[in-house]
C-alpha cells in the first residue's frame, strides 16, 4: 500500500515538473513572439497582412490608331460579359440580396434580352455547388445598350464584367496594313490581354499596349475592401497613339473601287497604292483578297501584305524607268527611228517580239515606240545607253533593295542580270522582280522632279501619358534623275494617254492631265516558262496627276482577272478593270483634295421660253437637253406657271419649277437652296417659314404629300458644317447602340 502511494507521488511529481516546464516554455515562447513579433523567422504582422492583402490589375488602355486627320481606324472599346452570382453567403442583408434569389423569374426576364432560351438560362442558374456562372457566347461581348436594359430589370445577383475589345469602326479598311489584335490569356498570371497579331498592330504592339497598373488593398473573403484599410495604387501607363499617313476618304474611295472590280472580275489578286510624291506619304493602300479585322473572315485567303511581301515581274510599267535612264544618259531622241517587230539578242535566245505577235508597225520613231509600248524599241534603247548604265540606274531607283518602309516582312525583289537575254528583258520588266512599293517609290522621282522619296505610313506617334510626339519627316531616298529628265519623262508619259498610238487612252480623266504607263506582265508557270491565256497576266497602270505638277501617284495591279467577251467573242482588254480602279480613285481623290481641273468644259447657258405653250413631256425633254433640272408640281397636262419666268438666262444644273393644272404635291427639297425652296412656295401659293442657314435639311410637309393654296410650309436649313456634325453624332450613337462584333 505504501509502495503504491509512493509511486503515485513520484508520478504526480513527474507530471507536475513536465507540465511546469511545458508551461514555462509556452510562456517564454509567447513573451518572445509578443516582444519580437516573429515566429520561425517570419514576421507575423506581415503574414497577417498577407492573409487579407488583395491585389488586382488595372489594365492599361491600348493605344488607338488614327488616319492623318484624326479619324479612328482602331481603338479599344468596352464590352460586357453577363454573370450570375449563385453563392448565398455573399448576401449579408436579406433585404438587399447579392445572389440570384428567384432563378425562374430571372431566367424569364433575361431570355428577353440575350440570345438564350429561358430553359437554358434556368438550368445554368440552378447548377449546384457553383458560386458564379456565365452564359456562353450569348452573354459575351454585350453592348452598352443591352447592359443598360438588363440593369434596368434590377435582378438580384445579375452583374457584368467589363472588358476591353479591339474595335475597327471602318470594317475592311487597309486590313493587311493595319492588321488586327485579339484577346489572349497570359500563361503566367492567367489574365487576359489584347495582343497585336498582324500588320501595324503587331509591329507596334509594345508601344500600343502600354503597361498595366495595379491596386493593393485589404479585403475580406469576398474581396470587399475592409473599412479604414490602406490602398496602394500604381497607375497604368496607357499605350501610345499612332497617327498614319492614310487618308480615310481616299482609302474609302479605294476600298469601294476594289470591291466593285473584285465582284465583277474575280481576279486572283488586286494591289493598289495611292501616294503623295512630294513627301512619300502613303495615302491609301489595299489589296484583294482581304479580311475583316474584327471577325478575321477571309484571312485564310491571304495572310500577308501583298504590296511589300510579294515580288513579281512588273512588265511594261518598268519602261518608265528605263526611259528615264535613257533620257538622263542622252540616249533617247524621240525623233530617231528603229525597225519594230522583232529584236534578236543572240543566236541562242528566242527573239524579242512586240506585243502584236511580232508584226510591229514598220519603222517608227522612239517616241511612238514608247506610246505603243514596243519591247523592241526599248531593246534598241538599251543598246544606245549600254547595259552597264542601265544596271546602275536600277540601283539608283533602288530596285532589288527594300524601301525601308515602316512595315514588317518587306522583301527586296531580285534583279536578274547575268545573261544577255536577262539584261535586255529587264529593260521592259521581264525576268527581274519588284514589289508594288518599290514601283511607287521609284515613281516619286519622276513625279517629284528627280528627288525620290522614301515611302512611309506612320506620320507620328503620341505618348498620351506625357504628351510627347515623335514625328516622321519626309526622307529623300535618292536622286536618280535630274529635274529636266523628270519633266521630259512626264511629258512623254502624258502622250501615252493622248496619242492616237498610245496604249493608255482608257486612263484619261476629264479635266485633269494624267501621265502614266500601262503594263501587261507575263506570269511564270511553275512547270517552266510562262502561262498563256488571255486572262493569265498581271495587268497594271502606274500613273500620276496632274501631269505638270503631280499631287498624287497611283499604282494598280490586277492578277488574272476573268475578262468578259463581247458579242463577237473577243475578250475585253485587261486595262478595263485596272482603269475602273485608277480612274475612279484618282479623280475622286483630286476633287477631294480641292485640286482644280485644268480643262473646264464650257458651261451651257439657256434662256427660258414660255412653257405655257408646251406640253409637260416636251418641256421636260427641253430642260434636260439644256442640262436644267425640271421640278413638276401637280399631275396635270397643262403648265400654268413657271419659276424662273420666261426670258431669264440660267446655267446648267439649275432647277426650273413648273406648276401644272393638276393636284399639287410637294417635292423632296432636301439639299435645296433657299431660292429654289422659295420658288416652289411662291408658285404653289404656300406660306413658307425659313429656319436656319445653308441648305434644306428638313420640311414639315413630307415629300409627295398633297398641298393646297395657303398651306404652311416650314423648312429647316443647315450649313455643311452642321450637317457633318449631325451625321457624326448620329453615327457615334449608332455605334454605341450596336453590339460589338
Amino acid at each position: 500500500m505504501k509502495n503504491t502511494k509512493k509511486n503515485m507521488n513520484i508520478g504526480a511529481a513527474f507530471f507536475f515538473i513536465f507540465f511546469s516546464l511545458l508551461f514555462f516554455v509556452l510562456i517564454v515562447r509567447f513573451v518572445t513572439i509578443q516582444y519580437t513579433g516573429e515566429a520561425e523567422g517570419k514576421v507575423l504582422s506581415a503574414k497577417a497582412a498577407q492573409l487579407y492583402l488583395r491585389q488586382e490589375k488595372i489594365p492599361a488602355k491600348r493605344g488607338a490608331i488614327y488616319d492623318h486627320t484624326g479619324e479612328v481606324i482602331a481603338e479599344d472599346s468596352a464590352s460586357y460579359t453577363l454573370v450570375a452570382i449563385l453563392d448565398k453567403d455573399l448576401t449579408m442583408d436579406p433585404e438587399h440580396p447579392r445572389h440570384v434569389v428567384d432563378p425562374q423569374m430571372t431566367a424569364t426576364k433575361l431570355a428577353e434580352e440575350i440570345d438564350m432560351s429561358e430553359q437554358e438560362i434556368y438550368e445554368r442558374l440552378t447548377i449546384e455547388e457553383r458560386k458564379q456562372v456565365e452564359f456562353g457566347n450569348a452573354g459575351k461581348d454585350l453592348s452598352l445598350t443591352v447592359k443598360k436594359k438588363v440593369e434596368n430589370l434590377k435582378l438580384p445577383g445579375i452583374s457584368f464584367l467589363k472588358e476591353s475589345k479591339r474595335f475597327y469602326p471602318n470594317g475592311i479598311f487597309s486590313s493587311h496594313l493595319i492588321g488586327y489584335a485579339q484577346k489572349e490569356i497570359n500563361k503566367k498570371d492567367k489574365t487576359s490581354e489584347i495582343v497585336g497579331k498582324t500588320g501595324l498592330e503587331n509591329s507596334y504592339d509594345e508601344l500600343l499596349k502600354g503597361k498595366d497598373g495595379s491596386i493593393q488593398y485589404e479585403g475580406d473573403i469576398w474581396n470587399y475592401i475592409l473599412p479604414n484599410s490602406r490602398k496602394h495604387v500604381v497607375e497604368p501607363v496607357n499605350g501610345h497613339e499612332i497617327y498614319l499617313t492614310l487618308d480615310k476618304k481616299i482609302q474609302t474611295f479605294l476600298e469601294d473601287a476594289m470591291n466593285k472590280v473584285d465582284e465583277q472580275y474575280q481576279p486572283k489578286k488586286i494591289m493598289a497604292v495611292v501616294a503623295d510624291p512630294k513627301t512619300g506619304k502613303i495615302l491609301a493602300m489595299g489589296q484583294r483578297p482581304t479580311y475583316h479585322p474584327a471577325t478575321r473572315v477571309g484571312i485564310d485567303k491571304s495572310w500577308h501584305n501583298e504590296i511589300i511581301e510579294t515580288s513579281y515581274e512588273p512588265g511594261s510599267t518598268m519602261k518608265i524607268f528605263s526611259l528615264a535612264a535613257a533620257i538622263e544618259e542622252k540616249s533617247f531622241n524621240p525623233n530617231d527611228t528603229f525597225p519594230s517587230g522583232e529584236y534578236r539578242v543572240d543566236n541562242k535566245s528566242k527573239p524579242i517580239r512586240d506585243h502584236n505577235y511580232g508584226q510591229g508597225w514598220g519603222r517608227i520613231t522612239y517616241l511612238e515606240g514608247v506610246q505603243r509600248s514596243s519591247n523592241v524599241g526599248f531593246a534598241y534603247l538599251l543598246e544606245k545607253m549600254g547595259t552597264k548604265a542601265w544596271r546602275e540606274y536600277m540601283d539608283k531607283f533602288k530596285f532589288g533593295t527594300p524601301t525601308g518602309i515602316d512595315l514588317p516582312n518587306e522583301v527586296s525583289g531580285k534583279i536578274l542580270y547575268d545573261w544577255p537575254i536577262e539584261k535586255v528583258t529587264s529593260v521592259f520588266g521581264q525576268g527581274t522582280t519588284v514589289t508594288a512599293m518599290q514601283m511607287v517609290q521609284a515613281m516619286t522621282a519622276v513625279a517629284n522632279n528627280g528627288k525620290m522619296m522614301k515611302p512611309y505610313v506612320v506620320e507620328k506617334i503620341v505618348d498620351p501619358n506625357d504628351g510627347t510626339v515623335k514625328e516622321t519627316k519626309p526622307e529623300v531616298a535618292g536622286q536618280p534623275i535630274s529635274k529636266k529628265t523628270a519633266k521630259e519623262v512626264r511629258n512623254i508619259l502624258e502622250t501615252v494617254l493622248t496619242s492616237e498610238h498610245g496604249t493608255g487612252a482608257r486612263y484619261k480623266i476629264e479635266g485633269y492631265k494624267v501621265a502614266g504607263k500601262t503594263g501587261t506582265a507575263q506570269i511564270p508557270d511553275p512547270k517552266g516558262g510562262y502561262l498563256y491565256g488571255h486572262n493569265d497576266y498581271i495587268f497594271s497602270f502606274l500613273g500620276m496627276a496632274p501631269a505638270d505638277n503631280p499631287n498624287l501617284i497611283m499604282y494598280v495591279a490586277i492578277v488574272q482577272p476573268n475578262l468578259k467577251e463581247d458579242e463577237n467573242g473577243y475578250p475585253e482588254n485587261g486595262s478595263v478593270p485596272v482603269s475602273m480602279i485608277f480612274n475612279t480613285v484618282m479623280k475622286s481623290s483630286l476633287q477631294y483634295l480641292n485640286i482644280q481641273p485644268e480643262e473646264i468644259p464650257d458651261t451651257k447657258i439657256a434662256s427660258l421660253p414660255d412653257f405655257s405653250k408646251m406640253k409637260v413631256n416636251e418641256t421636260v425633254d427641253y430642260l434636260k437637253e439644256n442640262a436644267l433640272v425640271p421640278i413638276i408640281l401637280g399631275n396635270g397636262e397643262k403648265i400654268i406657271g413657271q419659276s424662273p419666268k420666261a426670258g431669264v438666262s440660267l446655267i446648267e444644273g439649275e432647277k426650273i419649277v413648273l406648276k401644272t393644272n393638276g393636284n399639287l404635291t410637294l417635292p423632296n427639297m432636301s439639299g435645296w437652296s433657299k431660292r429654289d425652296v422659295l420658288n416652289v412656295a411662291q408658285l404653289a401659293d404656300l406660306n413658307v417659314n425659313i429656319v436656319g442657314d445653308g441648305f434644306a435639311a428638313k420640311q414639315n410637309i413630307k415629300a409627295d404629300t398633297p398641298i393646297r393654296e395657303g398651306d404652311h410650309l416650314v423648312v429647316n436649313f443647315e450649313t455643311p458644317k452642321q450637317k457633318i456634325e449631325r451625321e457624326k453624332a448620329k453615327k457615334n450613337k449608332e455605334d454605341e447602340d450596336e453590339p460589338l462584333d
